[in-house]
């Protein structure tokens, strides 16, 4: 007959506890939950770190590499007239390209706005040019005839200044102030109030944002 002395069960000494090991290789249950909480919680941190550096910047905004930096010299011809225009000759000028096309939906609804704004500016040094971009010449003079004008327009040859200045899609409207240097621009659909408040910071000396409209 055998004593209760004489034999104990093992999970009495704690071998045979949920999550032991004589090897020392599993970790005890009991610190599994609290493990698993540390891991995301790390993991948080490092994605707030990310995505805390990006805090405030619109993340649909593809800034143009030249921002800050001289506009690249071009020799555009005009869309409706003989000649060509030679981008340094407005050296002296706050300047306003404006990239668009026929097809663009974006263009269309912004038109307005852009002559409303050229009218606004205009005496003030302000000259607008309409930048056509990959669009059949005359689908692009049907546009004007249509819509109205009240700038002159060029064509981007082979849209080598829209790879110059990283156009992404149209519309895109850059802003250029008296010497020389792309200062900002709309990304998408421009409308008065964003036109002004970037043409008034550049007349004021100051640094203008880039917008996104949301709308390309």
């Amino acid at each position: 007959m055998k004593t209760p002395t004489q034999e104990a069960p093992a999970t009495e000494h704690g071998l045979d506890s949920p999550g032991s090991s004589v090897t020392g290789i599993t970790a005890p249950r009991r610190w599994r939950q609290p493990l698993a909480i540390v891991a995301i919680v790390g993991l948080t941190v490092v994605l707030g770190i990310v995505f805390g550096s990006r805090f405030g910047k619109d993340p649909r905004l593809v800034e143009s590499p030249l921002i800050g930096k001289p506009l690249p010299h071009a020799e555009l011809p005009y869309l409706e007239q003989d000649g060509t225009l030679r981008l340094s000759d407005l050296r002296g000028e706050v300047v306003v390209l404006n990239f668009w096309a026929s097809w663009c939906v974006g263009c269309r609804l912004e038109h307005d706005d852009l002559l409303i704004a050229s009218a606004k500016y205009r005496d003030q040094g302000v000259h607008f040019i309409g930048v056509n971009y990959q669009d059949e010449r005359a689908d692009a003079i049907a546009f004007l005839d249509e819509l109205g004008r009240g700038y002159p327009s060029v064509i981007d040859v082979e849209s080598r200044l829209g790879v110059e200045l990283g156009v992404y899609g149209i519309p895109e409207t850059f802003f250029v102030d008296r010497d020389g240097i792309l200062r900002a621009k709309i990304s998408g659909e421009s409308h008065v109030g964003a036109l002004s408040a970037i043409l008034d910071d550049i007349l004021a000396g100051h640094t203008p944002r880039s917008i996104d409209t949301g709308k390309l």
